[in-house]
């Protein structure tokens, strides 16, 4: 294309990371016009290449978002607009790899400039090629299988604070859950943690199905709002083009909604709540939708660990991720909260493609914890226990120990088990109000 030949030198301002240019002629103004969100390689007098994105078009001057950082570059530079949007490398080579935010390989792999780029500029789902969520994602988790169960095609985020083990967590539902593939999207991890996930994926075995973007704290701050989009246009190729099961892993999406507003203060948007644009919603929606089963092909599910600064549920980034997502995990002191933890998409698999025993061990362990709960609280206020509180004290702890810690992993099958076990350990069969049929197929007989 004649534009992408074109090099524009009057450079009339550089702010911060972001440099606008003026445009040297109509017909080229013309072509730009129409690509808001183009890319642009910046030259400077040494010889210095620069990569940036189009933000901002006011009639002759065109405002480039500057991915490395302004540092080194002068007015005497030049600007070449490309013609397209970011793209991303997509074929099987890319699994088992490792790639930066722009999506350069991380690694010390081959070179896959050969292999076809896709744009990570990409429409919504038809909705009539949507089908209804149906098929439940084991992840050996008790927490999430017995309680709040992972669903195909669900967005669901774990909400967390600063010193909670997410990372940890989220590594381990990556390795243990049943998906075809699973794309990492890491959004200004430190080294240690993008040390951790990758040690994580290659001990575990599964790093040749695995595909990782890395967005490292250290690394320009505007490549952030590029990872999300790489990793949900690769997950999206895979599960429509190969009839993949992919599950999609982000962290810290608080990370990556204080980078839009860090770019957007630069571009002196007005703030909304808290500083947050007010496209904030929007934007986090536009990503989460991503999630999809596919009809005829397979499906895109998404897993993120959102922060919450000062465990603040009413934080912007937490507040308005509760109204696009399908339920939320709650971890804090090292558990998932049953109580706080929910699932909208568990009731589509629940006795439907799990044990029969499921609704009804389910609502009775968890309404025994909720007993027990009370029973803790009248025991800190010396009121006077009865033999039924003191069942209930030891159902808590037991429920705890075998159940809430994020370390335990067990199968649904044996979870529900166990789940029978620690009724029997502490109530009599009368004192379950469960159904009958299922108390005697599944309750523990003493032997006599």
């Amino acid at each position: 294309m004649i534009e992408n030949m074109i090099r524009h030198h009057n450079i009339v301002s550089i702010v911060g990371n972001i440099i606008t240019v003026k445009v040297a002629s109509s017909e080229a103004k013309k072509d730009i016009a129409t690509r808001f969100g183009d890319l642009a390689k910046v030259e400077d007098e040494n010889g210095t290449h620069s990569l940036a994105q189009v933000i901002k078009i006011d009639h002759d001057y065109v405002s480039l978002q500057i991915f490395s950082g302004t540092q080194g570059i002068s007015t005497h530079a030049t600007v070449r607009f490309l013609g397209h949007s970011m793209q991303v490398t997509y074929s099987n080579n890319i699994l088992g790899r490792i790639f930066n935010g722009t999506g350069e390989p991380l690694d010390a792999g081959s070179d896959l400039q050969p292999d076809p780029k896709v744009s990570i500029d990409s429409a919504s789902v038809n909705p009539m090629k949507r089908v209804l969520a149906s098929k439940m994602i084991r992840t050996n988790v008790p927490m999430i299988d017995l309680f709040n169960c992972l669903v195909e095609s669900q967005k669901i985020p774990i909400f967390s604070i600063s010193g909670e083990p997410y990372n940890q967590f989220l590594a381990r539902i990556g390795i243990q859950a049943e998906a075809d593939i699973v794309v990492f999207a890491g959004l200004g991890l430190i080294f240690d943690d993008f040390h951790f996930f990758r040690t994580q994926f290659e001990e575990a075995g599964v790093f040749a199905r695995t595909v990782m973007f890395c967005n490292l704290a250290s690394d320009p701050i505007v490549e952030r709002l590029l990872v999300p989009d790489m990793a949900l246009t690769v997950a999206e190729r895979f599960a429509v083009e190969e009839s993949k099961r992919v599950l999609v892993l982000m962290t810290d999406m608080t990370a990556y909604a204080d980078a839009m507003k860090e770019v957007g203060v630069s571009m002196e948007h007005v703030p909304s709540n808290r500083g947050y644009m007010g496209d904030l919603y929007s934007q986090l929606a536009k990503r989460y939708e991503k999630a999809c089963d596919y009809k005829g092909a397979g499906s895109v599910t998404i897993l993120s660990v959102t922060t919450m600064p000062g465990n603040d549920v009413t934080h912007p980034v937490p507040d308005n991720t509760g109204y696009i997502t399908e339920g939320q995990f709650y971890l804090h002191d090292h558990m998932l909260d049953p109580f706080g933890s929910l699932s909208r998409l568990k009731q589509h698999v629940i006795g439907k493609v799990t044990r029969e025993d499921h609704s009804q061990v389910m609502n009775t362990m968890i309404r025994f914890y909720s007993g027990a709960n009370d029973a803790e609280q009248k025991q800190a206020m010396a009121f006077e226990l009865s033999s039924y509180d003191e069942k209930l004290l030891k159902f808590g702890q037991l429920f705890r120990t075998r159940f809430m810690d994020i370390n335990i992993s067990m199968s649904l099958e044996d979870a529900l088990d166990l789940s029978w076990q620690t009724l029997a350990e502490c109530f009599d069969e009368s004192e379950l109000l469960m159904k009958q049929i299922l108390i005697d197929k599944y309750f523990p007989r003493k032997v006599v």
